[in-house]
């Protein structure tokens, strides 16, 4: 009896298997989209690469805003498993239209755009209905005394997740980002869209025909049922309060300090209040991101005025805490998708051992050093905690933001001397998604972990869509930094062809006629530098600095205060 006590103790449930293969087939889904988003965006749609920076930024913020919704429906209505099934149908839905958006572009730009923008807000709230509920029944699968797993647990799903990573970002650039003679061939986006699609409905079959014998807690009961028939079941186990309860004055305070911040963070992106911007990426940086913000900052107030007790109190405040500062690390992090695309595009040797690699695919290594590293991770943490040295959450994470403000100090420093004209060798763009996958193991699984630990059961599908929210607001951050990449070398040819020095224009020694002007309006070409907080970036060594910074310094901070957080966790580790 002890022997068979100490292996089911020592095991991950079969049910953790189970939605590791789903999420992988949905992250095949999301990350094979994503590789090609901004390509797509630029070649097929003809947007400029600010614009894509700024939409590709405000779609991922979305995507990780609406798991807010996907997890109050599922915690008061659904739960966990009609969510996920409902979430990955949409998502199957919306990858299709992408897909007939990328058939028909030639044949009717404008059409083509309203389908694109169809599909991707179809995604995005597929992905706010699936996201947070499979992460929350990984939690749910550990019973209380179990929950020191986790840390494991989340490592082991998140290996899963770059599984699918690494395979769709290999199959789908190998046959949707195809050059013919370096020129981009836009005809070929749709097959990567197709893929996604069938992936996400495999993914969402494997939770339907597997949920009901594998994703069960200990007692054999399905996990994720709908909120009536867990109450009763949850609450002889824990004793927890199982119903999310909101005082309607606290409900019309977090309205009110919504709209609030809403126009207050408008103001400070797009200096203005009213909506008199018209252009897609002014639009999205003036309606999307200020939302995200002011719906982190005022759902952040809604719950914590439900909070029982002084403990529960003190639990969410280091959930809010941790989400704040992982906003710099995501907002470095996926710069992959975009400024880090373009410059594998245009300005990166893409030669791997004599084969040059689609621009897209060199995101892959991200995947591959996941899968490579996720398992001897999780093994780390298990031997750690057994001498009694584990790091705590927060120090873990502080530890992740540190990682990537050096892999960006080591590319900034092998670009500070490349000039206009020189590529950068793809080793060092490999090197980056080394380290940052390092980091990335040390902040992203071990905070998922981090809020199954400590949110109150009532909450827990909240507050992992508040953990989710400060991924948005990552992506929002991403997206408004993407778009201060400065020109790459393929512009200053581009401008060398239409016979003028783009050089001496961004220096502001010479003045274009309303010729020129128009021709690098066409050719989407810069004619001034670009500003962030009131400084000019001038050159990739200077881009790549700001990410330094911004992630060193919250690293700094995070790790100054964990002992504080240490306490605040009330025994939780």
């Amino acid at each position: 009896m002890d022997t068979v006590q100490a292996q089911s103790q020592s095991r991950h449930p079969k049910g953790l298997w189970v939605l590791f293969s789903t999420e992988m087939w949905e992250r095949f889904n999301f990350y094979g989209m994503r590789a090609i988003l901004s390509l797509f965006m630029v070649h097929a749609l003809m947007l400029g690469e600010s614009d894509a920076s700024i939409i590709y930024g405000g779609f991922l913020a979305l995507c990780y805003l609406t798991p807010l919704l996907g997890g109050f429906i599922s915690d008061k209505y659904l739960g966990n498993r009609y969510c996920i099934m409902l979430g990955g149908s949409l998502m199957a839905i919306g990858q299709l239209l992408l897909f007939y958006s990328a058939v028909q572009f030639s044949a009717d730009l404008e059409s083509s755009k309203t389908v694109f923008w169809l599909g991707l807000l179809i995604i995005i709230f597929g992905n706010g209905f699936f996201k947070p509920n499979i992460s929350s029944m990984v939690s749910s699968l550990y019973p209380a005394s179990e929950k020191t797993k986790l840390d494991s647990a989340f490592t082991i799903f998140y290996m899963g997740i770059n599984i699918g990573a690494l395979l769709s970002q290999y199959f789908v650039p190998l046959f949707a980002d195809v050059k013919i003679n370096g020129v981009q061939d836009p005809y070929v986006f749709k097959y990567g869209y197709l893929m996604a699609g069938i992936a996400m409905i495999l993914g969402t079959l494997i939770f339907v025909f597997l949920k009901d014998k594998y994703v069960v807690d200990p007692a054999g009961k399905p996990i994720g049922d709908l909120p009536s028939k867990n109450i009763s079941t949850e609450n002889s186990v824990d004793g927890e309060s199982q119903t999310a309860k909101f005082a309607g004055k606290n409900m019309v305070i977090a309205a009110v300090l919504f709209a609030i911040l809403f126009f207050a963070f408008r103001y400070i992106l797009v200096s203005e209040i009213g909506f008199s911007s018209v252009a897609m990426g002014q639009l999205v940086k003036g309606i999307i991101y200020p939302f995200i913000y002011a719906a982190g900052i005022s759902l952040a107030y809604l719950i914590m005025s439900s909070a029982e007790n002084k403990v529960e109190r003190q639990r969410i405040w280091v959930i809010y805490i941790i989400s704040f500062f992982i906003i710099f690390f995501w907002a470095a992090f996926e710069q992959a998708g975009s400024s880090l695309t373009f410059i594998a595009s245009n300005q990166t040797d893409r030669h791997f051992f004599g084969w040059e690699m689609p621009a897209s695919m060199v995101q892959i290594f991200n995947g591959i050093f996941v899968v490579l590293l996720a398992v001897p991770f999780s093994l780390a943490w298990d031997k750690l905690r057994a001498k009694g040295k584990e790091p705590i959450s927060p120090l873990k994470q502080a530890l992740g933001l540190a990682l990537i403000a050096l892999s960006y100090f080591i590319i900034a420093y092998n670009v500070k001397d490349l000039g206009n004209d020189g590529l950068l060798a793809v080793k060092w763009l490999v090197l980056l998604y080394f380290i940052q996958t390092c980091g990335e193991l040390c902040l992203s699984p071990i905070g998922l972990s981090l809020v199954g630990k400590l949110a109150p059961k009532r909450f827990v599908s909240l507050l992992y869509g508040v953990f989710f929210i400060s991924n948005a607001a990552g992506y929002a951050l991403a997206g408004t930094l993407g778009a201060i990449l400065p020109a790459t070398g393929d512009k200053f040819n581009k401008a060398k062809e239409l016979g003028v020095n783009l050089q001496d224009v961004l220096d502001k020694k010479i003045t274009l006629t309303a010729e020129q002007t128009a021709m690098f309006a066409k050719e989407q070409l810069p004619t001034a530098y670009k500003t962030f907080a009131g400084f000019e970036i001038q050159n990739l060594f200077e881009f790549f600095m700001v990410f330094v910074i911004l992630c060193g310094i919250a690293a700094v901070i995070l790790a100054a205060i964990s002992p504080i957080l240490k306490k605040m966790m009330n025994g939780v580790k």
